[in-house]
């Protein structure tokens, strides 16, 4: 893949899918700015670009600030010259039910995963459409398409960010701008620290839902969107088989989302209290890791449940075909 000496803009690079693929760029040879609200933990992530032989640049970011994302891409310009990638990808998020979810908590999920990949958006549309070419690489989720209980504001962010992207895609056609691309990753459950560092209202520990998919798949997936776009791309086999028996079946689908989700991802042991998460205050240092220990734990689980009492009309069935165990 050719991104070798692009200049790559990444959200979220403290942690998880974010550290994954700034990671992933610097191996490429990129040159990689690093933005999250968690300086000494991009200070790590540069240490290790560095150690790969890239150039990084850490901007310490809330992307819910409009002029801090317009700071992040001036320091971009500054210190590169060009914006060749702008990856959004802060993501937070609470689990809640929807009438007592605090309406503060809602609308700052959607501040940073909407509002915040508008304004990244916009900061780097401005320099690509000067220097005419560049490719803006949105996350979303497989939750934008396939809603789970306990998680709509996540999920409207990430049916949001869908919207964005098909949006904008058409406008830069009607524009005349041929080289400059939007792509948006759909990934599945990823093994990374998000469930531990979600808010929580739901008096239930949150688990990842199997199978879960390695963030490096999801790093690999953005950056091959960045050299060849594509308009959605899912990451994972179960995401895929997910999306698609959706669109032929909503509700059956639907209803064994929410059953799973009850079962496997908020199991009945009691959490400890209430909490806001990262939401307003970002997690240690100590806990930036990529990886939140996820990974290969319960896929036989999730293959029993789906194929056997938690199945309805046979949907998926399909899905739990697909799923094969891991180790680690």
């Amino acid at each position: 893949m050719s991104a070798k000496g692009k200049v790559v803009v990444v959200t979220g690079a403290s942690s998880g899918i974010g550290r994954a693929t700034a990671l992933r760029f610097a191996r490429k040879g990129a040159r990689v700015v690093l933005a999250s609200r968690r300086e000494e933990a991009l200070n790590e992530v540069a240490e290790l670009c560095q150690t790969i032989g890239a150039d990084a640049l850490v901007v310490p970011t809330d992307v819910s600030d409009e002029a801090a994302v317009n700071a992040l891409a001036a320091a971009a310009l500054n210190r590169f010259g060009r914006i060749d990638v702008w990856v959004n990808c802060a993501g937070i998020s609470v689990f809640a039910p929807l009438l007592t979810v605090p309406l503060a908590d809602f609308r700052r999920v959607l501040d940073v995963n909407v509002m915040g990949y508008v304004y990244g958006t916009r900061a780097a549309l401005a320099p690509m459409i000067e220097q005419g070419s560049g490719d803006i690489v949105n996350v979303a989720s497989v939750i934008g398409e396939v809603s789970q209980p306990y998680s709509s504001s996540y999920a409207m962010s990430k049916a949001a960010v869908r919207a964005l992207g098909a949006s904008l895609r058409q406008e830069l056609d009607l524009d005349g701008h041929k080289n400059i691309h939007v792509s948006t990753v759909l990934p599945a459950t990823v093994d990374t620290p998000f469930f531990r560092h979600a808010a929580n209202y739901t008096g239930r520990e949150v688990r990842a839902l199997p199978p879960v998919y390695a963030a490096d798949e999801v790093a690999r997936a953005i950056v091959a969107a960045s050299d060849k776009p594509v308009a959605e791309v899912v990451v994972g086999k179960t995401g895929s088989a997910l999306v698609h028996q959706h669109r032929r079946s909503p509700l059956v689908v639907e209803k064994q989302m929410a059953k799973l989700t009850n079962a496997v991802m908020l199991p009945k042991k009691t959490a400890t209290f209430d909490t806001t998460g990262n939401l307003y205050t970002p997690p240690p240092t100590d806990d930036a890791a990529v990886v939140g220990g996820w990974d290969g734990k319960s896929r036989s689980t999730f293959r029993r449940l789906v194929g056997g009492t938690l199945a309805v009309g046979g949907v998926l069935f399909t899905v739990a075909s697909l799923v094969r165990p891991r180790s680690k």
